[in-house]
């Protein structure tokens, strides 16, 4: 742990500027026009778009008529409210199973672990299909027990209301909440705690007086990235909020795309919303920067585990609560529906079958182009994404060129843009000459690639700080070139953080929807796409067979990145 304190030391040492030479200028200004095409220039367009009157003149008429018509204030309402009551559970749920992974003696940490992390790869629509099943107000499998068990007429659970939409979401965000406190936690020492103890006070009043507001800037971090994942999302709001006759700014979105077309309408709606993103992870970033707790070591200092007795399996129940509501009876009901012939007469032999993963497979043409384009695209996005990041974050950290911070920051961008959000862009920049990508693959794989491009390059950036310059200048006093160096010396030290950020980009590729759902095709759709078509049809067992081959894979490569990656994997980004 004290090689911390030493990289950090060396870290804040301005390097001395190492200037491109020969073809070096060349990359630059590719890596920068690349950025460009990516980043900038569909930002460009849908600030245009969103000027832009039916007569071609330029106007703020746009900005009045969205945000003066109830409809569409109401949909705003709707999701600050869904986000704010999001972010609180999130908070309730994560925040005692972080406390009890990282400071109690509550057994089977390592399966909460476990658990946590299969909701935090779960895709939240994948969720919300799953809770459809479970909790629909008439054939929904726990109304169902319920009436069987009490005699009653009809079930009190509702899905399809603004609750039912917050408690779904909220399954698979609390993830975040539990990664922030325990990271916090981690790194705090007992010794307050211990202060606090020996001045009489008990378990619970150590942990809400001095604990909790040690850790509290990442509670506040963790409110807002919950806050923030939440409403800019799209698939659970289509699926569960749509039918209830609910909108919230996404949906609301998806709405102005519907025929006849309103593109200049929703650039003005959508705007504000990458406002929002980006001032609250900016708020996100000064927290996370000043922290809550200092140390004096080159490590955290040492943590007690507090003994709680009896209380450590009620803690443990209340983790298992969470998990079972968000991973196990998701899980379950998906597998059952995937196997049956009929999903609402139950698990039996009659009733079993696996000819929905035949069909999926096999036999439609549909499903198993969407599977091959998911992967294809997916995989073209990562290697496109890493390739770029790793230039990118090469240039910045080496100080290349003058100005080489600004393509830090073009590539960290599309962090605060909310994928429906870059959708639009896209759509506003590539559906029309000179550069007309939309209904090609090409647009889904560049979507992806800006999308994702801040997790490669935070991975190579912190890659690369790893690697001290003085290395590469050994290889360059005796006589190798830029390039050769970075071939055999920077590339090999680095190439499991290359390979993490390629893994990482690769996952939430496959499960993407926001951005797909605007930019996808006939011929280019992806797995994510069809779950929504399956689920508008009505196909539920076709559906969540889908959903577990996007499961399985998504699991594969997660466990992929462990292999090679280890433990570190999926907390590689800064």
């Amino acid at each position: 742990m004290s090689t911390i304190a030493v990289s950090a030391r060396v870290d804040r040492r301005r390097p001395p500027a190492r200037h491109l030479r020969g073809v070096g200028p060349v990359v630059w200004i590719l890596v920068a026009t690349v950025l460009v095409v990516l980043v900038v220039y569909p930002m460009v367009w849908l600030v245009l778009k969103s000027l832009e009157t039916p007569g071609g003149a330029m106007s703020l008429d746009n900005y009045v008529t969205a945000f003066s018509t109830l409809r569409y204030l109401e949909a705003v309402w709707n999701s600050l409210r869904v986000s704010f009551s999001v972010a609180v559970l999130s908070l309730v749920a994560g925040v005692p199973m972080a406390w009890a992974v990282s400071r109690t003696d509550m057994p089977a940490k390592g399966l909460v672990r476990g658990l946590v992390l299969g909701a935090f790869i779960t895709p939240a629509f994948l969720g919300a299909i799953a809770w459809i099943l479970l909790a629909g107000p008439n054939a929904g499998w726990l109304n169902k027990l319920f009436v069987a068990m009490t005699g009653a007429s009809f079930g009190p659970l509702n899905v399809y209301s603004l609750p039912g939409l917050v408690f779904v979401i909220s399954l698979y965000t609390y993830p975040y909440a539990f990664l922030f406190t325990a990271t916090a936690l981690e790194l705090v020492s007992s010794e307050m705690e211990d202060a606090a103890t020996i001045l009489g006070a008990g378990v619970w009043r150590t942990m809400t007086a001095v604990t909790v507001p040690l850790a509290l800037p990442a509670l506040i971090a963790a409110f807002i990235m919950a806050f923030l994942e939440s409403i800019a999302l799209f698939g659970s709001p289509l699926l569960i909020a749509v039918p209830a006759r609910i909108q919230v700014i996404t949906t609301q979105l998806f709405q102005f795309f519907q025929f006849p077309a309103k593109v200049e309408l929703a650039a003005a709606y959508a705007l504000p919303l990458l406002l929002i993103t980006a001032g609250l992870l900016y708020v996100q970033k000064r927290l996370l920067g000043r922290k809550g707790f200092a140390t004096f070591a080159g490590k955290g200092g040492a943590r007690r585990i507090v003994r709680l007795g009896p209380w450590r399996w009620v803690l443990l129940g209340w983790c298992l609560l969470v998990a079972a509501l968000s991973v196990f009876l998701p899980y379950l009901t998906l597998l059952q529906a995937a196997t049956s012939k009929a999903w609402a007469r139950g698990w039996s032999w009659s009733n079993l079958t696996l000819e929905h993963f035949r069909w999926i497979v096999v036999e439609h043409d549909t499903t198993r182009g969407a599977i091959v384009n998911t992967l294809m695209f997916s995989t073209a996005a990562a290697c496109a994404a890493v390739g770029l990041a790793f230039l990118t974050a090469y240039i910045v950290n080496r100080r290349l060129v003058r100005g080489a911070p600004v393509l830090g920051y073009l590539a960290m961008a599309p962090y605060v843009i909310p994928g429906i959000v870059l959708a639009i862009g896209f759509l506003a920049a590539y559906a029309r000459p000179p550069i007309s990508l939309y209904g090609t693959a090409w647009i889904m794989i560049l979507a992806f690639t800006s999308r994702f491009l801040p997790i490669a390059y935070a991975n190579g950036d912190a890659a690369l700080k790893s690697v001290h310059p003085e290395l590469e200048d050994a290889a360059r006093i005796g006589g190798a070139g830029r390039f050769v160096t970075l071939r055999e010396v920077t590339l090999p030290l680095i190439r499991r953080g290359i390979l993490a950020g390629w893994l990482l980009v690769l996952i939430a590729a496959v499960r993407e929807l926001s951005a797909a759902i605007f930019l996808f095709s006939s011929r280019t759709k992806v797995m994510s796409i069809v779950l929504v078509d399956l689920s508008e049809e009505g196909d539920f067992e076709r559906l969540a067979a889908l959903g577990i081959v996007m499961l399985v894979v998504t699991m594969a490569l997660v466990l992929l990145g462990y292999r090679i990656v280890g433990r570190q994997f999926l907390t590689t980004r800064e």
